[in-house]
């Protein structure tokens, strides 16, 4: 018990208190508990942010992918082939966008983002000149064009970006 009277009688002498300390000590661990919750808050929101950009991006391509589709489903009319070059262009700026984006934010993502863009490009190009020599479709039964075109590259590449996706995360 000596030391504790040294103590005390030290703090008396200099006219400090044990409730002085406490009052110092009680807002300063507050402070912290503030600034490590908000701390923990824009970590959460920045990653949310992350995420759901990585998503559009995705989405961007997935679009993409579907074009043949769109192509072979068309209406006869110059309006519908017009709706579906420009929805092409759209397409292909919307993930030029993303790719600059993944560039600038998570270059871990680039690469496996472009070759995910590459692979797509790659096979739906393809699909979709196929697509514009069919004959627009003219009746409710052709919309069911009974066979999926092959992906099989951009299933593969889709897989690694987001693979590199959740590692950035």
């Amino acid at each position: 018990m000596g030391p504790i009277r040294i103590v005390s009688a030290a703090a008396q002498a200099s006219g400090w208190s044990w409730a002085q300390t406490t009052a110092l000590i009680v807002p300063v661990v507050a402070l912290v508990g503030v600034y490590a919750t908000y701390a923990l808050n824009q970590r959460a929101a920045r990653r949310e942010r992350r995420a759901k950009t990585f998503a559009e991006a995705l989405t961007a391509v997935e679009e993409y992918l579907e074009m043949p589709y769109r192509i072979r489903r068309r209406h006869n009319s110059p309006e519908a082939r017009r709706d579906l070059t420009d929805q092409v262009s759209s397409l292909l700026a919307r993930m030029a966008f993303h790719h600059a984006w993944l560039q600038i934010e998570a270059s871990a993502v680039a690469e496996p983002y472009a070759a995910f863009v590459s692979a797509a490009r790659a096979e739906a190009g393809v699909h979709m000149s196929e697509a514009w020599r069919q004959a627009p479709i003219e009746a409710d039964g052709g919309m069911n064009l009974g066979q999926a075109y092959a992906r099989d590259q951009s299933t593969a590449a889709r897989a690694a970006c987001i693979d590199a996706m959740r590692a950035n995360l």
